[in-house]
């Protein structure tokens, strides 16, 4: 009889396509190849460290895990398009989905991909933290009053910030505003 060879689970997730990690309350304890090389880190130096590492700033950090939350108590994983940093402090946009290992800990053990989207996405205006987080909002299609509620501000804070990211786009209207940040061209 012909068995086949045992999967190597471990080599598959090592050498898997696209960035993938194990964290544990937003800090990584495993890695793959895919993901160090992604930011710029040596893979041994990702383990142990704090997700905090791989956002722009702080405040950046602190919100998307408050956002995470009730989205991953609700559903179990979280996915979105959001600007993160490499180790050479380059800013890109990154495609992440994460998955909770446990129901009641959504932001305990789980399993997180990355895809570097900057190809198709490119990070090209100087932008503020909180314009960052509108801007990954408003691709998602989110309306203002839904991203106040969901960033607490208020939906005129919001379009202020909207306006704001028009004018450093160039864009003319919402809709070319996110056909400029998802990185397409108006014809």
């Amino acid at each position: 009889m012909n068995v086949p060879p045992a999967i190597d689970y471990e080599t598959i997730f090592l050498h898997a396509p696209v960035g993938m990690c194990i964290s544990e309350n937003r800090v990584i304890q495993a890695c793959n190849e895919a993901l160090a090389a992604m930011f710029g880190y040596p893979r041994a130096a990702l383990q142990g460290l704090s997700f905090r590492a791989l956002y722009p700033t702080m405040d950046e950090f602190l919100r998307t895990g408050d956002r995470i939350i009730p989205i991953m108590n609700a559903k179990g994983r979280y996915s979105d398009e959001r600007i993160m940093r490499r180790a050479n402090d380059e800013l890109f946009w990154c495609h992440v989905t994460g998955h909770a290992l446990k129901a009641n800990e959504p932001l305990g053990p789980g399993i997180w991909t990355f895809e570097d989207v900057s190809e198709k996405r490119p990070v090209t205006a100087e932008l503020t933290a909180r314009e960052r987080e509108i801007a990954a909002l408003l691709v998602e299609g989110k309306t203002s009053k839904v991203i106040a509620r969901q960033v607490d501000l208020s939906p005129r804070t919001v379009e202020m910030h909207r306006a704001k990211l028009m004018r450093k786009f160039g864009a003319a209207t919402s809709s070319e505003l996110v056909h400029k940040l998802v990185g397409l061209r108006q014809s």
